[in-house]
């Protein structure tokens, strides 16, 4: 569901905004220059030539600091005009190179040396960045830019204003005292962000289960075997040397979501949720720092909130206005949450025979999947083998083919540039327009990798010449898996349609073209982030797309469009559930780190109070879920884009991909009006001009989006009654 770019809080200003290159001037470094297509010389990681061997990472950072600093004396000189941005775009473009680079590493590479090194690398950047961020000579350079008339084109005046105010969220232009305190705060957060990322992995939580039987064998190869000493009574079956064989789960996120959903004992699931939503317990209080140092630090900046510091750029503008966007939204889909909260209730009371039995927390997941598979009759096994992960890339190759008249072309990796055997190498090329982009995919599963799926930006685009372009490079990670006694992964269709999501990340920075890497690709208003990905999330689901590639894969037959359609049903029997808990989600982020009383109140208590007032599920004393939302470290106060991009995705594909999603026509709008644009335009000019103005409402400042057309896909409106919703769920499913 996330764009990962590399970055870090610490060097928000300069490597997450600050994105740019240009040659013009000075001559091309090759040190960071990344090879796109090679003729089989040996290189370096990502195709850079420093990055030969783990160490080679020292010599990155050297110099990238070395050319950095040469250009920042160049443009300490420099008269106002157009250079200054474009010489601030090689620095940034130089030391980003690094950054990225460091980061991909990080979450990638199966080899600890490199690991090791490109965290060292990325302290190391990151102190630099330090000095770029409040470097006065730069920050004057681009006042000078943005204020004397110098900028000859829309984007670039749009480009100095943005660097003169990522410059400012540092706090340069602040008195010396508080601009210390803020790089003091900074460091801080950016220490605690990493002390909590630490800490979801070392602590998990973890619950020892005994006897065997409690788990199901179809999950028992992802669990831990364990013995404790037997009675005389225990079957001899039970025993190994007088020993009972149990299982220990490990309750991080990816297992306990298996345990949630397989588990047909009610005891293992309860001890199982409440482990793993009480995990781990240290970054409650690194939470609490977390937010009094943002809090602290919006207040320097002169706003109210640290949430109220980070909306104000944003389309939204305040927090105000998202608080505003989120009731109105919960007010909408309660109803409709709460009469799948009933059925759910009632299936349970009926499937037992306990007509007084309540619903908790740890039911949800294995009971809505009963009555989804009861519903529909639904197995997940002969959903997947129409999937698997060879055939789902040529579905996105022909997708992208049809839309874009563009093509994915596999390239050979050159010797030394990929750090995993299972790393494939992409060209996306265009028939007249020549190669747009390269991705890196490493799709597979494998041990000390970044857990999750994620798009990592390595180079950005960026326009050099009137004849050159610095073409985009980007990397797809994601863990699918192959099934016991399977070399070949085959996916489920939650899986298939995480790889849409993340291809529409990665096709919004291969399409760009944008003349500044600040504005490439991903690099927009953090409301805008997530539009591409959640509009491609809608090709998972349309027959039209499946079935030019979903085929058995033993028999070749195309997946039955009744199949597609039993999965569409059960996707919408508990979808108002699903989207009352990404409101809660939202609101969790936005009360945290808005404004605080004084004392704070306990978070655990916060959470507690936003779950009962905005969700039909009650909180499970002693648990303290919000301790491992790792998106309250990147996302601070912006959870709700999701949301926002889920309203505006929606709208966009009904008025513009729905009649005819792969019709050229659609790519093109697409493209052109979109997708190329990345962040170069003004983000509320850019929505109303793809779909028009009525995609977008105004209210107190603000923008917000229209709810009309995620209200008519999910039926929220005007829709049937309590009692009839009830008990058609309960019918599919009994």
């Amino acid at each position: 569901m996330q764009t990962l770019n590399g970055r870090n809080e610490s060097i928000v200003f300069f490597s997450k905004h600050l994105l740019f290159r240009n040659f013009s001037t000075f001559q091309k470094n090759n040190f960071f220059t990344s090879i796109a297509r090679n003729n089989g010389e040996e290189t370096g990681l990502y195709g850079f030539e420093l990055l030969k061997s783990p160490k080679g990472f020292q010599r990155f950072v050297d110099e990238a600091i070395k050319r950095s600093s040469e250009l920042v004396s160049y443009v300490s000189n420099l008269p106002s005009s157009m250079e200054i941005i474009r010489a601030m775009d090689e620095i940034s473009d130089t030391v980003c190179s690094v950054v990225d680079s460091a980061e991909l590493c990080r979450n990638t590479h199966p080899d600890r040396e490199f690991v090791e090194e490109a965290t060292k690398a990325s302290m190391r950047i990151n102190e630099y960045l330090h000095f770029l961020n409040t470097n006065h000579s730069l920050y004057n350079a681009v006042l000078k830019a943005e204020h004397n008339g110098a900028m000859q084109t829309d984007e670039s005046q749009k480009a100095a204003h943005s660097l003169r105010v990522d410059f400012e969220k540092g706090g340069i232009h602040l008195s010396a005292d508080k601009l210390h305190r803020v790089n003091e705060l900074n460091i801080d957060i950016a220490h605690l962000c990493r002390e909590f990322s630490e800490n979801m992995i070392t602590d998990p939580g973890f619950v020892d289960i005994f006897p065997e039987s409690g788990i199901p064998k179809h999950i028992q190869h992802l669990l831990k075997p364990i013995y404790r000493s037997c009675t005389s009574k225990e079957s001899h079956s039970r025993r190994k040397h007088n020993k009972e064989r149990g299982f220990r789960i490990t309750t991080d996120s990816k297992m306990l979501s298996s345990v949630l959903q397989w588990v047909s004992d009610d005891e293992v699931r309860k001890q199982s949720y409440i482990q793993g939503n009480s995990s781990p317990r240290a970054n409650i209080d690194i939470l609490d720092k977390l937010i009094a140092a943002r809090h602290e630090l919006g207040q320097i900046m002169g706003h109210k909130s640290f949430a109220d510091f980070s909306i104000h750029p944003n389309l939204a503008s305040s927090p105000e206005v998202v608080k505003s966007f989120l009731l109105e939204l919960s007010k909408i889909v309660r109803p409709k949450a709460d009469q799948e909260f009933n059925a759910i209730r009632d299936f349970k009371r009926k499937k037992y025979n306990q007509p007084y039995e309540g619903l908790e927390p740890w039911d949800e997941t294995y009971l809505t999947g009963m009555m989804k598979s009861s519903a529909y009759d639904l197995e997940s096994s002969v959903i997947s083998s129409y999937f698997p992960l060879s055939q789902c890339l040529e579905g996105l190759n022909a997708m992208v083919q049809s839309l874009f008249g563009a093509t994915f072309c596999s390239i050979p990796l050159a010797p030394g540039e990929s750090w995993h055997e299972d790393v494939l190498k992409m060209a996306l090329h265009h028939p007249e327009e020549g190669d747009l982009g390269y991705l890196y995919l490493d799709l597979h599963s494998r041990k000390g990798k970044y857990p999750g799926c994620a798009h990592f930006a390595i180079k950005g685009g960026r326009r050099i010449s009137a004849t050159e372009y610095q073409l985009p490079i980007v990397a797809l990670v994601c863990n699918f898996s192959a099934p016991p006694g399977s070399s070949t992964a085959r996916l489920n269709h939650c899986e298939l349609e995480t790889l849409f999501h993340e291809f529409g990340h990665a096709l919004h920075s291969l399409l760009s073209r944008t003349d500044y890497q600040h504005f490439s690709g991903t690099r927009v208003v953090i409301d805008l982030a997530e539009i591409p990905s959640n509009l491609f999330e809608y090709y998972a689901w349309d027959y039209r797309v499946l079935k030019t590639f979903a085929k058995h894969y033993l028999t070749g037959e195309v997946i039955p469009e009744k199949l597609v359609e039993s999965m569409k049903g059960a996707k919408k029997m508990f979808a108002a559930t699903e989207l009352q808990r990404q409101i809660f989600y939202a609101l969790i982020d936005l009360t945290l780190f808005g404004e605080q009383s004084s004392p704070p109140k306990d978070t655990t208590s916060i959470v507690a109070n936003l779950k009962t007032q905005f969700t039909s599920w009650n909180h499970v004393e002693g648990t303290h879920w919000h301790s491992r939302f790792n998106h309250l470290l990147n996302y601070g106060s912006g959870y709700y884009s999701y949301l926002y991009a889920k309203c505006f995705a929606s709208t966009i594909w009904q008025e513009i991909c729905e009649e005819d999603p792969l019709s050229r026509a659609a790519g093109s709008t697409l493209r052109t009006k979109f997708l190329q644009h990345g962040g170069a335009k003004d983000p509320s000019t850019l929505l109303k001009d793809l779909v028009g103005d009525h995609i977008l409402r105004y209210q107190n400042g603000g923008i917000m989006p229209n709810l009309t057309g995620l209200c008519k896909e999910m039926e929220l409106m005007n829709g049937p009654s309590k009692s009839e919703v009830t008990s058609s769920l309960l019918q599919r499913a009994c």
